[in-house]
C-alpha cells in the first residue's frame, strides 16, 4: 500500500477525529471509505451523463428504437 502526504482544513480534520472516536473506527478507514464512495458517485454521474448525451444523438436514438422494435416483436 502506498502512502501519500495530504492536508485537510482544521474543521474537517476535527470532524473526522470526532467521528473516528465516536464510532471506534480509524481515520484512515473513514477516509478510504469516503473516497471510494465519492469516486463511485463520480463514475455514476459520468455514466448518467453519457446516457443523456446519447439521448440527444439522433443516430443513437434510431438504433435504440430499431432494437426495441425487434425486441417487442419477439415478445409477441
Amino acid at each position: 500500500m502506498t502512502t501519500f502526504p495530504s492536508s485537510l482544513p482544521n474543521d474537517l480534520l476535527q470532524k473526522l477525529d470526532d467521528f473516528a472516536r465516536q464510532y471506534g473506527v480509524s481515520k484512515n478507514k473513514i477516509i478510504k471509505k469516503a473516497l471510494s464512495i465519492y469516486l463511485d458517485q463520480l463514475n455514476r454521474a459520468k455514466y448518467a451523463k453519457s446516457f443523456q448525451t446519447a439521448g440527444l444523438d439522433k443516430e443513437t436514438m434510431a438504433i435504440a428504437e430499431e432494437g426495441m422494435e425487434a425486441y417487442l416483436s419477439k415478445l409477441d
